[in-house]
């Protein structure tokens, strides 16, 4: 079965298929060079090019090349679905989960139990914005390689939104406003980064929403996405995030708690505003876990 069907319209009448292709069903460079290598693009069952120029009620049809995420084992992990249609599927990631393997974490990440999930098709893991493996929340999988393509280039655009949540140790002085501070790598780790004059531009939104015991509850968004940006900007001002083994103070057996509860983006397929919502497990707060969609 074809994964893209249209049957070209009067207002697509003499327009060739690389428009179509491209402006119309988002279709990346990349995507396309695929698709004439394993000639995935035909009209009314024969294989054409696209610089064909596209006739009224022609039937185009595309389809993807075949691949599978083969390097990647598939291990009957529990997957927490929120959202799923032909197109994404949307997981909340729970603490100490990798989103992908990495050395010794081979097979309990989020590949491994969509691999699992998916195991009777040809999928490829497509995450289109991962999470650390402390952080909790949304992650969005794209189930072909036009919605990635799509996905991303609203996150090139800005216009993927994401907020976070997190609970701070320290009660930041402003109860609102913007942290903006340059991040690079810090002086000899590979991992760690710290806030520095010559690191990359990075900006984030901040507001608490509750305060206990000396510590907040603080509802984040991202205008930038360096690695780490809100565990180092909230150090930065002196209210690291609890129990953060790198930038606050380590606690044995904790891990920090930073959770990705709210996707906004436009859906790969309708083009409409689509919003993702799972509300945080979090201690100290007195708020449950709770999954909204709203379309």
């Amino acid at each position: 079965m074809a994964d893209i069907e249209i049957v070209i319209s009067e207002r697509q009448n003499g327009k060739y298929l690389r428009d179509i292709l491209r402006g119309e069903l988002k279709i990346s460079s990349g995507l396309l060079t695929k698709l004439k290598k394993c000639d995935g693009i035909k009209v009314n069952g024969k294989s054409v090019t696209v610089a064909y120029k596209a006739v009224k009620g022609d039937i185009l049809t595309v389809e993807y090349p075949k691949e599978n995420s083969s390097v990647i084992d598939a291990v009957d992990i529990p997957l927490d679905i929120i959202y799923e249609d032909k197109y994404i599927l949307a997981v909340n990631k729970p603490k100490d989960m990798p989103t992908i393997p990495s050395a010794g974490n081979r097979d309990n990440t989020l590949a491994n139990a969509c691999m699992y999930y998916f195991r009777d098709t040809d999928f490829v893991f497509r995450p289109v914005a991962r999470l650390d493996r402390d952080t909790t929340g949304i992650v969005v999988i794209a189930k072909d390689a036009r919605t990635s393509a799509v996905i991303s280039e609203q996150m090139q655009k800005g216009q993927f939104r994401k907020t976070y949540y997190a609970i701070t140790s320290g009660i930041p002085k402003e109860k609102s406003g913007r942290i903006d501070a340059p991040i690079g790598r810090a002086d000899g780790s590979i991992l760690k980064r710290e806030v520095r004059s010559d690191g990359q531009n990075a900006i984030t939104d901040y507001r608490v929403i509750d305060e206990k015991d000396g510590y907040a509850l603080v509802e984040i968004n991202l205008l930038t996405g360096r690695t780490h940006q809100i565990r180092v900007h909230f150090s930065h001002i002196g209210c690291p995030l609890l129990y953060d083994y790198m930038y606050g103070t380590e606690i044995p057996g904790e891990t920090l708690y930073l959770h990705c509860g709210r996707l906004e983006f436009l859906h790969p397929e309708s083009g409409l505003p689509f919003v993702l919502e799972v509300m945080p497990e979090f201690p100290i707060f007195d708020n449950n876990c709770k999954i909204k969609l709203k379309t």
